[in-house]
């Protein structure tokens, strides 16, 4: 088994039998995606590909939120260094790659929203698992930013073009049983069943044929590749350029103003 504490604590993984089960730790801000966790999670899939032990993956969100999308702090810092706006564009398209590269089945147990980055890591599985009050969003736009990690590239893989363009265009949630109807979502569980359900299907994933199982998705994943490679480049480059724009900053303070606000009250959530 690979060591995974060197990605700690940004991202856990535990071994139940064949199946992986990595958990993106961070619940004090919802899951959201900074560097640190970028790197930690290109590095999970790393380590996942030489576990010659881990058979399938089953990836979730402490606490609450499965993942809350960026992290507002480094997008902050992102507007105000273009350096960093560079190193976190290259950072988000070694993650898309690693994620559609990896050979091994990975099931999302989505137990809260995943929102942004979020939504790209729970469509970039193979098998979805929602919890039934919770949604997947894509709100790039609305923040001010292009949908370039992952959005512009996987939402019309899914759906219909002109569903994409409202969700995406729109920053509009999909609700769970939506989900299931898009074909963004295997199963809609309550709550408390969202990991065991998951596990489930992990654990039948791991079951299968090995040689069999990791080829079938290759050679699926070769369509998703494809669309990766015809929008990606212009998608995160645009996405950078959206990072210094005046919009996103509106944004962050909006955001930051609210956070202290619900913090003073006793209650956040997700974006």
């Amino acid at each position: 088994m690979s060591d995974y504490t060197q990605l700690a604590p940004h991202v856990l993984v535990e071994s139940q039998d064949g199946v992986r089960v990595l958990t993106l730790n961070a619940p004090d801000r919802y899951n959201a995606v900074d560097d640190d966790m970028h790197h930690a999670l290109i590095g999970a899939w790393r380590l996942l590909e030489s576990d010659e032990g881990a058979c399938a993956v089953v990836i979730t969100g402490a606490g609450p939120a499965f993942s809350a999308g960026g992290d507002m702090d480094h997008l902050r810092n992102a507007h105000n260094d273009p350096v960093l706006r560079r190193q976190t564009i290259r950072t988000a398209e070694r993650l898309i790659r690693a994620a559609v590269s990896c050979e091994l089945p990975v099931v999302a147990a989505v137990n809260g929203p995943a929102v942004g980055v979020g939504a790209t890591l729970a469509l970039l599985s193979d098998l979805v698992v929602i919890a039934e009050d919770t949604y997947i969003a894509d709100p790039h736009v609305s923040v001010g930013l292009v949908a370039g990690d992952g959005g512009a590239s996987l939402w019309p893989s899914y759906m219909s073009m002109l569903r994409a363009k409202e969700h995406l265009l729109l920053g509009t949630p999909v609700t769970a049983d939506e989900c299931l109807r898009l074909g963004i979502a295997n199963r809609v569980v309550p709550n408390s069943e969202v990991l065991s359900a998951a596990l489930e299907l992990g654990a039948r994933l791991a079951g299968q044929p090995r040689q069999a199982i990791r080829d079938t998705k290759r050679a699926l994943n070769m369509h998703l590749r494809q669309a990766v490679d015809r929008t990606i480049d212009f998608a995160l480059a645009a996405e950078g350029e959206s990072m210094a724009g005046d919009d996103v900053m509106a944004t962050v303070e909006r955001f930051t103003a609210r956070s202290a606000r619900k913090t003073s009250a006793g209650a956040s959530s997700p974006r």
